[in-house]
């Protein structure tokens, strides 16, 4: 798809029968994006940790929400965010969108869902994680009003590490 040329696109809520093709497409979109900011063994470590189809489902069921786009039948992103009860913030634990749907606002699409999410439940920021070297994302999350609040080193177990900015957006 051309950049900037947003196909139509519907977002939906992800059910359980999708969690085999949310893992799939989160394989493909980690390992070309990550492949220039961790390791290859880091990536997929992070993937079996994050994406197992088990885990989603058990997320779904749980109540965190899970979003995907959809274009032309076609899974070609994702979010997933939860509100924190105690301290009033929304965190946007994942949003990705495929390589070849990139820069065509789907990305943005999916912020705007989980701001919304987040007004609703009534917190006063949306919240994420991004990892330093990402610069990519970072300029996109900046581009949609978040800014850097601190910065964190968190052990992930295997012998892995997360380097990253937490980022914030007032609501």
């Amino acid at each position: 798809m051309s950049s900037g040329v947003r196909a139509a696109a519907q977002i939906a809520p992800v059910l359980a029968a999708d969690a085999e093709a949310i893992a799939a497409l989160a394989g493909v979109i980690w390992r070309a994006h990550y492949a220039d900011i961790i390791s290859a063994a880091q990536i997929e470590y992070m993937l079996k940790q994050r994406y197992d189809p088990a885990l989603i489902r058990a997320q779904l069921a749980r109540g965190t929400a899970w979003d995907k786009i959809v274009v032309n039948g076609v899974i070609v992103g994702y979010a997933s965010y939860c509100a924190d009860d105690g301290a009033r913030e929304m965190k946007l634990d994942k949003l990705y969108v495929h390589p070849q749907h990139q820069r065509c606002g789907y990305g943005g699409l999916l912020v705007a869902r989980a701001l919304d999410a987040a007004q609703a439940a009534g917190c006063k920021v949306l919240v994420l994680a991004v990892n330093k070297a990402n610069a990519k994302a970072i300029a996109a999350y900046a581009k949609y009003g978040f800014r850097v609040r601190e910065s964190i080193l968190q052990d992930i177990g295997g012998g892995f590490v997360m380097d990253d900015y937490f980022m914030v957006k007032d609501l």
